[in-house]
């Protein structure tokens, strides 16, 4: 199992309890905490190493090439997801039996001030969290990225639990951070980058990037993110989740989507009215060095 972690001294200990029964070796790449993150992974047996943070897909990776893992699956968690106990009977019953996939999905069930976000499009979400060693690797993205696996994928039943415990402003500078790197991988995909849309994807995955990509992507800025938020909260049943699923759909739906719209056109600014290179543009506005 790899965790990827930074200042998650109030996660981790929980996130490790969860799989203490099914995993064999747990890995923690620590990207420089400042609290006692890797101290409580050590004292539960993690083996821990620390690395510079570049985005999500170069640490993973690193971790996959640097600290050997040598088990036959791989389950990748971050550090605020718990695994439930329905899921890790069905994890265990999979790991110690014998199965034609190399790779499977399980549902991710997230929490937003303690509630669960049923509607909206956000539940059931399948991600690929589990694979065979030397079957699976992190695409090559800023943001949204996957996991490709090289062969037959299959489902897991039993839920992940995504419940982070930090408070809303650490919610909202932490999509801040995502919306930079958001905006970058839109730029990119206008600039031809490939971004790996069909190899190795499950299909719920694949959908949901050949929609970005091939639709929302090209509806106007700012107005698309509104699109998608009376699309998400009115059509596909968002407001069933109440005031708790209002604040989170409008943030996560309407807010994070047009800021990263604002950022988008902050580069274009710069680009034009500084003169100055996409590389440099993006920098400055997004402080990303590419």
């Amino acid at each position: 199992m790899i965790i990827l972690t930074y200042n998650e001294e109030i996660h981790i200990a929980r996130c490790l309890e969860s799989v203490a029964s099914i995993a064999s070796k747990v890995v923690v790449v620590d990207s420089g905490s400042t609290d006692s993150t890797r101290a409580i992974a050590l004292k539960l047996g993690a083996a821990v190493y620390t690395n510079k943070w570049r985005n999500y897909s170069e640490q993973f990776n690193w971790a996959l090439d640097n600290t050997g893992p040598h088990t036959e699956w791989i389950l990748r968690l971050d550090a605020d997801e718990i695994v439930s106990k329905e899921l890790a009977k069905t994890l265990e019953a999979v790991l110690n039996g014998e199965v034609a996939e190399r790779g499977f999905t399980i549902t991710r069930r997230i929490y937003f001030l303690g509630k669960w976000i049923r509607w909206g499009g956000i539940y059931p979400a399948r991600m690929l969290r589990l694979w065979r060693s030397g079957f699976g690797r992190c695409e090559s993205r800023w943001m949204d990225e996957h996991i490709l696996v090289d062969g037959l994928v299959g489902h897991i039943a039993g839920d992940l639990y995504d419940k982070n415990l930090n408070n809303i402003g650490w919610w909202t500078a932490k999509h801040n951070s995502y919306a930079s790197r958001e905006a970058l991988d839109l730029l990119l995909s206008e600039h031809g980058v490939d971004h790996e849309l069909d190899r190795g994807f499950n299909k719920q995955a694949k959908a949901k990037r050949w929609l970005k990509i091939g639709v929302y992507s090209r509806l106007p800025l700012g107005w698309r993110s509104m699109a998608y938020f009376v699309f998400r909260y009115f059509v596909l049943l968002g407001f069933l989740d109440g005031s708790r699923g209002f604040a989170f759909h409008f943030l996560q739906g309407f807010w994070y989507r047009f800021l990263v719209d604002a950022k988008i056109c902050e580069v274009r600014l710069r680009m034009t009215r500084d003169r100055i290179s996409f590389e440099e543009a993006v920098a400055v506005s997004l402080d990303i060095k590419l």
